[in-house]
């Protein structure tokens, strides 16, 4: 149950962004996230309901939000994939919120996967910077995802992304047996790649994409920066995967590249290391058999 102070300033709020009139209603959890709380949210104005979808952590957190929101906002410039539109974000008392478009989604089917599949394409297509990176620091989870200008690809990837996720682990305790290998091995692992930035969404697993009931896909909870498109469409088979037709839409407009399946495995060590450091268990030596195996 959300604090009635809470949604009492959240009405306020919006009825500032909105230039309308809000009175709360009613606020309904959804489920399914790990890190923060969620809800959507229905407020009364003098002729009609509005409805949005509001994430809730500690109030030391509002940076996380503030990067998504931004993430989110650069992708909507985009024009070529559906995002939940930041509306506000901000503290109140113990709580920070981010407030975006409500977007009632719908499983994918053959259908809007392949069209999932191309639209993720456009994005990645598009041009915007010359550099990997971003303009500031987001989370990937509840983790901090550094993203420093780099010009080299495998140094952004040893230094950034592979080399800061093993730092936290060993701060956690984790011991890796072939960490420091792996790490001093990135550049062999991906030289002659030379991929030209894109901009990812850094987190594009099945649990963060679907469908508006008029077929259009949406992907949220994005962990954007400029970097090889190869690290999206590597996660989307880490975790139960999207499927043949959503990869035969892709390549229908932006053609794989060679040698993509065996860089998959190094852009999606990321994501297990950080599920080590946000959740432990068996997830740290999942990472050693797959740092194992890419120095075979």
């Amino acid at each position: 149950m959300l604090p009635i102070a809470l949604t009492q300033a959240l009405a306020q709020t919006l009825s500032s962004v909105t230039q309308d009139d809000l009175t709360f209603k009613t606020a309904t959890p959804i489920s399914g996230g790990d890190i923060n709380q969620a809800y959507k949210l229905t407020f009364l104005t003098q002729t009609t309901d509005r409805t949005y979808f509001i994430k809730l952590n500690r109030a030391d957190r509002l940076s996380m939000f503030e990067a998504e929101a931004a993430g989110l906002t650069q992708i909507a410039q985009t024009q070529t994939i559906h995002v939940p539109v930041p509306i506000c974000s901000g503290v109140h008392e113990n709580y920070a919120y981010l407030v975006l478009e409500y977007c009632p989604i719908v499983s994918l089917t053959d259908r809007t996967r392949h069209e999932l599949g191309r639209k993720l394409a456009e994005l990645h297509l598009v041009s915007g910077s010359t550099a990997f990176g971003w303009q500031q620091s987001n989370t990937i989870g509840s983790t901090p995802q550094p993203n420093p200008w780099t010009t080299n690809w495998a140094e952004f990837w040893q230094v950034s992304r592979i080399g800061y996720q093993l730092e936290l682990a060993r701060q956690k305790g984790g011991k890796f047996q072939y960490g420091d290998r792996l790490l001093e091995n990135i550049p062999k692992l991906l030289q002659n790649h030379s991929p030209k930035p894109s901009l990812v969404h850094g987190d594009l697993w099945g649990g963060n994409a679907g469908a508006l009931a008029t077929g259009e896909p949406v992907i949220f909870d994005p962990a954007v920066y400029w970097g090889d498109r190869e690290v999206d469409l590597a996660m989307t088979e880490l975790f139960g995967g999207f499927g043949p037709v959503f990869y035969q839409g892709y390549e229908s407009v932006y053609p794989i590249e060679p040698g993509c399946a065996k860089r998959k495995s190094l852009y999606n060590l990321y994501h297990i290391l950080n599920h080590y450091n946000l959740f432990g268990g068996s997830y740290g030596s999942q990472a050693d058999r797959m740092m194992a195996d890419l120095l075979d």
